[in-house]
């Protein structure tokens, strides 16, 4: 168990940096960028209703559940309240959320953050360890075994090895002002509150977190990709 907790106001700071141009999008991509994101392959996962009938399906399924119910399906190593569709949204689907069949084609990879090649199995135990704030379940076990089949199963028929127009989360400019943090609190209070709550702590339904958990005990730990200010900021320019 990782025992470290996020306690600062981690949306204020983005807000602070990028203003509230994060939320209304003005900041715009460069010409080269908005080329390169052109040549990248198009991709779109199949329809949820078209999971199989089969054994490999159920597995497939499971992998959904967990994704989408994490403390509820995976208990034993999650320490927070968060899923992980908490980040990689509409189930894992959405471009610019760090869609799964987007992420599934490009492991084994190389990763600084570690400083060796990952499997895709290694990659997910880090999820559980850093934005789960748990334990690493085992890579042989069932919940990660599912979680590589519901990834497997989204990418079904997309290139390998290609990095895919959506992948991951855009990538904003240096922004041109300094931190703010009274400005950043402000558009925290007008944007952010109604979901997140005044406290950041989210929003629970029938014990099912709806809204995570922005910072605090319920929240990621300090190795999470989140945990970063810039990819933070991108991942609410492109989803809030």
């Amino acid at each position: 168990m990782i025992h470290t907790r996020i306690r600062f106001a981690q949306g204020a700071i983005v807000l602070a940096l990028f203003g509230p141009a994060v939320l209304a999008g003005a900041q715009t991509s460069s010409p080269a960028a908005k080329t390169a994101v052109a040549a990248e392959p198009q991709f779109t996962p199949p329809a949820a209703d078209t999971i199989p009938d089969s054994e490999f399906g159920k597995m497939v399924r499971k992998g959904q559940d967990i994704f989408l119910r994490t403390p509820e399906q995976a208990g034993q190593y999650v320490g927070n309240n968060m899923n992980c569709a908490s980040c990689h949204m509409d189930a894992g689907r959405r471009k610019n959320a760090s869609p799964l069949w987007a992420a599934y084609v490009l492991y084994p990879a190389y990763r600084a953050k570690n400083g060796h090649v990952n499997t895709l199995a290694e990659r997910l135990q880090g999820c559980f360890r850093y934005s789960m704030n748990g334990a690493m379940p085992p890579a042989d076990s069932e919940t990660i075994v599912a979680l590589e089949s519901y990834m497997y199963w989204l990418a079904k028929g997309a290139p390998t090895g290609v990095k895919l127009a959506g992948q991951g989360f855009k990538s904003l400019p240096p922004p041109t002002q300094k931190a703010d943090y009274t400005r950043g609190q402000k558009v925290f209070q007008e944007n952010c509150v109604l979901c997140h709550a005044a406290n950041g702590q989210g929003q629970n339904v029938e014990g099912h977190m709806v809204f995570p958990a922005l910072w605090g005990d319920e929240s990621y730990n300090w190795g999470a990709g989140m945990h970063s200010v810039a990819t933070a900021a991108a991942f609410i320019k492109a989803n809030m």
